[in-house]
């Protein structure tokens, strides 16, 4: 916007003072102009957010998503939520949900964003929701012997869709900057190269030459994958600089180490509490509100094989740590953001559909011989779970769907999948994409089970066995890769027209 001066103003002695002092007349056309840092005029422009809660801590008695098979929540440690921030440029609306569940169906996700869609007008495809993945959380996907209640469900929808609306009434004046930190001492690769000649059993009965979470295991020889220490963080105040909101990324799978049959929304939670602290935004209002998504964390843990063991932690005290070691990172990466006033926003969909690895005819006369040695007794072996998996698997059609997304904040770009995705994914995008910095959200807008690159099936181990947890055919993540490089660079091309 141009300074506009009223014609009587030429005759003000005041005007004719300032006419003459070219200082102070740049330092009013500084104040009432704008640009971006692409030289466009964003004068006028306002950039808006909003950021709220919503519990979604199921009922005592329902079962916990996170284990081999069905566990009853007999407690609830801490209360898990359903974490969102909306962001506004003026044109366009973007929508991200935080839940703390370990996973979560397209089909809560579809409903919850219509649910929201037809309160708040923002589009489904610009809504992204996603699971933290914490292990201790109700069951909002089948999985293993976790089956979910339809009640439960129905009350996902209604509170993820709440997040989304509260969030949007709390909508404001906003300003938003980022940066990425690193914290390296929590990630570790969890799958394992075993000795030449030295193999190991999946429970199909095929030999495999890696092994996930091998313990103390003197025939291994070095992780099969590198990590990544990346710490992203969004943060979003108010012009005045009180803190908003805070969305942060990291590529650690879960902690866990909770008590028996306890509910706990894992270090996620704990982080979130953690930042509150460190930025002094308690009891404020609207209230702020932190969350950590999971990153490319399908191969990556905490847990240290070799060298020193580190100390004991008894119920919640290692999540305890990695949260405070991992917000003092990000508290470090605050102390340094640069805030802009308003940014552009923009986003990309699209729906794949890939193959799903059925099981053969042989497969399930086999599995089905396993269940009937069983003669109705509980499965406590891997090969009795994924004999169940089997049979279960072999009622999926040939193709699911599978939904992309890419959202753009000014020069910044948040990937999603929804899968438990490989950490080498996740450092190719970042690397590769032509917005920086850009990194990637596990676990998001449903569960299509893990995602190993093809290199990683030819190893085998854990997380490539056939089962509800890992059914995708060999090349889905060449494809889901290309196509989001792909929706990189539209989203590119767009921001430069």
């Amino acid at each position: 916007m141009n300074l506009k001066l009223h014609a009587n103003m030429k005759s003000d002695p005041l005007f004719l003072k300032l006419e003459c002092t070219p200082v102070v007349l740049f330092i009013l056309l500084t104040l009432f102009t704008s640009a971006d840092a692409n030289g466009q005029d964003t004068s006028g422009q306002v950039f808006k957010a909003g950021a709220a809660t919503s519990v979604i801590t199921p009922n005592l008695g329902s079962t916990m998503n996170g284990n081999m098979k069905a566990i009853v929540i007999k407690q609830i440690h801490d209360e898990t939520y359903a974490r969102a921030l909306v962001l506004d440029d003026g044109k366009t609306k973007l929508a991200m949900v935080v839940t703390d569940l370990c996973m979560v169906s397209k089909e809560v996700c579809d409903e919850a964003k219509q649910g929201a869609q037809r309160i708040t007008g923002i589009p489904v495809e610009n809504i992204m929701i996603s699971a933290t993945h914490t292990h201790s959380s109700g069951t909002a996907c089948a999985v293993f012997g976790s089956e979910p209640e339809e009640a439960y469900l129905k009350f996902l929808i209604v509170r993820i869709r709440d997040a989304v609306i509260r969030a949007n009434n709390n909508l404001a004046p906003a300003r938003i900057g980022w940066g990425v930190g690193s914290e390296p001492t929590q990630v570790h690769n969890r799958r394992w190269k075993l000795k030449p000649g030295v193999t190991s059993l999946n429970p199909f009965g095929q030999s495999e030459t890696v092994k996930m979470n091998p313990g103390r295991n003197p025939d291994i020889t070095e992780p099969a994958g590198p990590i990544d220490p990346g710490l992203p963080i969004i943060s979003i105040q108010t012009p005045e600089g009180r803190p908003v909101a805070l969305f942060a990324n990291y590529s650690l799978h879960y902690v866990g180490g909770t008590g028996s049959g306890e509910l706990s929304a894992d270090y996620y939670g704990y982080f979130a509490e953690r930042m509150k602290h460190l930025l002094d935004a308690e009891n404020k209002q609207p209230a702020f509100v932190a969350m950590m998504s999971n990153g490319t964390s399908g191969d990556i843990n905490n847990v240290v094989v070799k060298g020193p063991r580190g100390p004991e932690y008894g119920a919640y005290g290692k999540m305890q740590q990695v949260a405070n070691v991992v917000a003092a990172e990000a508290y470090k990466v605050y102390q340094n953001i640069q805030y802009q006033n308003w940014i552009s926003l923009s986003s990309l969909q699209r729906e794949l559909n890939l193959g799903v690895r059925l099981p053969e005819k042989s497969d399930i006369v086999r599995a089905n011989g396993i269940l009937a040695r069983l003669n109705g007794s509980e499965r406590n072996t891997q090969e009795e779970s994924y004999a169940h998996e089997t049979i279960m698997l072999s009622k999926y059609p040939k193709t699911v769907p599978v939904i992309l997304q890419v959202f753009r904040l000014g020069d910044l770009a948040i990937t999603a999948a929804p899968c438990e995705i490989f950490v080498e994914i996740g450092l190719e995008i970042k690397e590769k994409s032509p917005f920086k910095p850009s990194f990637m959200v596990s676990l998001a807008n449903g569960y299509n089970g893990y995602l190993p690159t093809r290199e990683h099936h030819k190893l085998g181990g854990y997380e490539t066995w056939r089962a509800r947890s890992s059914y995708l055919e060999v090349n889905a993540s060449t494809k889901i890769t290309q196509n989001i490089f792909e929706m990189l660079a539209k989203l590119k091309s767009e921001q430069a027209k």
